[in-house]
């Protein structure tokens, strides 16, 4: 048998390792940015309202309650025991603003019939400037359509910071937008979870923060970190001199909590 040369060695192993690269690059893609949320509406509410005697909690939203690039709050929610027996469906949907929501509102949410919905929308009109009356108008829709539709409790959730220093322009910028979601709840007679709140009290005590500084570049490091190194998403976090957010947006382990907390306290007042 004829021996491969030296050269023709090499060059077999640069295109394995190329190859291999590829694969990592493509795997960590689609977990981060294709990859369907557990329970999502096209499985859990196929055919109407989910089986079974539990009570259906629809989390709806973009990339922060989706999950997949940062902590999975909804699948936290998920495993606490005193929600044994509820179906949880996670209806978050990335790069998703209140635009994309309301046109999936029907076959999402509505479509499963649910005892409760949270809503968390709002980050991406922030980032892309859609203006405040029209996200006004789309939040009052969405609550609108959900109540006429279905006999759901429904929370809007208020926008966490954008990066952690809170005097930024982009957070002030959001500060309007959460005066909306504030003012919708009221009009609308639903309920509030304080998301902000509780994030800006505790940065609040921290000193000066990194500014917002959000890319797709630094999205796909953090997946990086998670998907092929192994690292929590607080450790993700620490790398980019954040606590609760993994790349400006999404949420480290201790954010995903605080997060978890509220909902489960909304929870419990609503009766689920």
């Amino acid at each position: 048998m004829k021996r491969l040369s030296t050269k023709k060695w090499i060059v077999i192993t640069l295109c394995t390792l190329v190859l291999a690269a590829l694969g990592a690059v493509g795997s960590v893609g689609y977990l981060t940015f294709l990859r369907p949320p557990s329970n999502p509406p096209a499985d859990a509410c196929a055919d109407g309202r989910p089986k079974g005697s539990g009570p259906v909690v629809v989390a709806a939203g973009a990339s922060m309650t989706q999950g997949a690039l940062g902590r999975d709050w909804v699948g936290d929610l998920r495993k606490k025991p005193e929600f044994r027996g509820y179906e949880f469906v996670n209806a978050g949907h990335n790069g998703n603003t209140s635009a994309d929501l309301l046109g999936r509102i029907d076959s999402d949410v509505v479509a499963c019939d649910p005892n409760a919905v949270t809503l968390l929308i709002g980050t991406n009109d922030v980032r892309d400037g859609v203006p405040l009356e029209e996200y006004r108008d789309n939040l009052t829709t969405i609550v609108e359509r959900i109540k006429s539709g279905t006999s759901a409790r429904v929370a809007l959730m208020s926008l966490p910071p954008l990066g952690e220093d809170l005097d930024s322009g982009i957070n002030h910028k959001l500060r309007d937008y959460n005066a909306a979601i504030k003012e919708t709840t009221t009009r609308t007679s639903v309920g509030y979870v304080p998301v902000n709140e509780l994030f800006t009290d505790h940065l609040q005590n921290q000193g000066h923060r990194p500014t917002y500084d959000f890319s797709f570049t630094t999205a796909y490091l953090a997946a990086t970190k998670y998907y092929l190194l192994g690292n929590s998403w607080d450790e993700v976090a620490r790398d980019n001199g954040l606590e609760l957010f993994v790349d400006h947006i999404h949420l480290s382990d201790r954010g995903g909590a605080m997060v978890t907390d509220l909902a489960a306290q909304w929870l419990r007042r609503a009766g689920g």
